[in-house]
C-alpha cells in the first residue's frame, strides 16, 4: 500500500463548519461540557467560527440576489431510509447520473460560504480529509455526496446531529426528527433555511437535486409541502443488520466528532426508540406521496442485482432513460467490486430484543424473524 493509498485517521470536528453564533448556541445550551482533552479544539472552532462568519457576510454581499432570484426548476429526489440501510449506497448511483446534482461534503460542512470558496480551498484541503469513511470504508473526500442535515446544523438549524457534539448528554433536537414537535416560528426558520441552501447549490448546479438524509425519512409532510412534486425512493435492509450497524455508526461518529469523551450510556436504547419513530412516521408520510413518485427497494436485492434494480427505480420514478447512465453505473460497480460490508455478531437476548421491539418492521418488509 502507498503513501497515498493509506486511509486518514484524523479529520477535523464536523462543528469546525459552524458560524460564529451557531457555535456559541450549541456551547450556551450544552453548559460548555467540553471534555478537559478537547478544550483545545473548542478554541480552534472558536476562532475558525469567527472567520466563517466574515466569509458568510462576503458570500451574501456577493450572491445574496442572485441566490434568491434562482429558482429550483425540478423537484429534489429525496433518498429515504434509517441510518445504514443502503442510503450512501444509493446516494452514489443516483450521482453518477450526469442529470442528477448533489450536496458536496464541502458544501455540508461548509455551506455558509461554499460560493465562495468551494473552488478556491478545496484543492489545498485535501490532507484535512479522510480518504474513507471510520465506519464503513466507503470512500470520503470534499467532492463526495453528503447529508445535507450536516448542512442545517453548521447554519444554526435544530438537528437531532448535535447529539454527536456532547454525547453524554440527553439526545438533543429529537423534536427535530419529524420538525412537527418545532414551534411554528421555528419550522417555518428551517423551511427558509432548507430553501436557502437548496437555492446555493442550486446556483451552482441547476439539475435535479439528489438529496441523502436519514432525517429525512420523518418529514415527508414537510417536504411536500416545499416540495409538492418531489420523489421519492426508500431503501430498507435487515434490521438484524441494522440494529448493530447504527450503533457502531454512532460510536464512530461518537468518538471521531465528540467534544466529551463518549460513554454511550442509553445508545442502544436510543437506536430501538428511533428506528420504531422512523418508520411509523415513513408510514404516515408515504400515505400523502402519489404511488407514482414513491419507490421502495430492499437493499439486499440492490447489491445482488444493481443494474436491474436501478433500472426499476429509474422507470418507476421517471428519471429520464436508464441506458444514458447505464455504462458509468456499471464502471462504478466494477471499480468497487471488493468492497465488503462489516460484519457483526448478535448475542441471542439482543437479537430477541429486536424481534420483539422491530417485529412489526421486520415482518413488513419480509425478513425473516429471528
Amino acid at each position: 500500500m502507498t503513501t497515498a493509498d493509506k486511509p486518514r485517521e484524523w479529520m477535523p470536528r464536523f462543528w469546525e463548519g459552524c458560524d460564529f453564533l451557531a457555535w456559541m448556541r450549541l456551547l450556551v445550551r450544552n453548559r460548555f461540557a467540553v471534555g478537559l482533552p478537547y478544550v483545545y479544539i473548542a478554541v480552534v472552532i472558536t476562532f475558525v467560527s469567527a472567520c466563517h462568519t466574515v466569509l458568510r457576510l462576503i458570500q451574501e454581499a456577493l450572491f445574496a440576489g442572485p441566490v434568491r432570484r434562482t429558482p429550483i426548476p425540478r423537484s429534489p429526489l429525496f433518498i429515504l431510509g434509517h441510518w445504514r440501510t443502503g442510503t450512501t449506497l444509493l446516494h452514489e448511483l443516483l450521482i453518477l447520473d450526469d442529470r442528477h446534482s448533489f450536496p458536496t461534503t464541502y458544501e455540508c460542512l461548509e455551506p455558509n460560504h461554499f460560493l465562495l470558496t468551494e473552488k478556491v480551498l478545496t484543492p489545498w484541503l485535501g490532507f484535512l480529509m479522510p480518504s474513507r469513511r471510520p465506519m464503513d470504508n466507503m470512500a470520503a473526500g470534499w467532492d463526495r455526496p453528503q447529508e445535507d442535515e450536516f448542512a442545517l446544523c453548521m447554519m444554526g438549524q435544530p438537528s437531532p446531529y448535535l447529539t454527536i457534539a456532547f454525547p453524554n448528554h440527553p439526545p438533543q433536537d429529537q423534536e427535530a426528527l419529524d420538525l412537527e414537535g418545532l414551534s411554528p416560528l421555528k419550522r417555518a426558520a428551517w423551511k427558509r433555511a432548507f430553501l436557502l441552501l437548496l437555492r446555493r447549490i442550486t446556483f451552482r448546479n441547476p439539475k435535479r437535486l439528489v438529496l441523502k438524509s436519514p432525517t429525512h425519512t420523518c418529514r415527508i409532510r414537510t417536504l411536500l409541502e416545499l416540495f409538492p412534486d418531489a420523489r421519492f425512493v426508500h431503501i430498507v435492509r435487515d434490521p438484524y443488520v441494522v440494529f448493530p450497524s447504527t450503533v457502531n455508526l454512532w460510536k464512530s461518529l461518537y468518538r471521531t466528532h465528540g467534544l466529551q469523551t463518549p460513554t454511550f450510556a442509553g445508545l442502544e436504547e436510543h437506536v430501538f426508540a428511533t428506528f420504531t419513530h422512523m418508520y411509523a412516521k415513513l408510514e404516515e408520510g408515504r400515505k400523502l406521496v402519489e404511488p407514482s413518485r414513491f419507490y421502495e427497494l430492499r437493499y439486499e436485492e440492490l447489491v445482488a442485482n444493481p443494474v436491474g434494480e436501478m433500472r426499476k427505480l429509474y422507470e418507476h420514478l421517471g428519471l429520464g432513460e436508464f441506458e444514458e447512465v447505464r455504462p458509468k453505473l456499471e464502471a462504478y460497480l466494477a471499480a468497487n467490486e471488493e468492497y465488503r460490508t462489516n460484519k457483526y455478531d448478535l448475542k441471542p437476548e439482543l437479537r430477541a430484543e429486536i424481534t420483539r421491539r422491530w417485529g412489526d418492521v421486520i415482518r413488513r418488509y419480509g425478513y425473516a424473524m429471528e
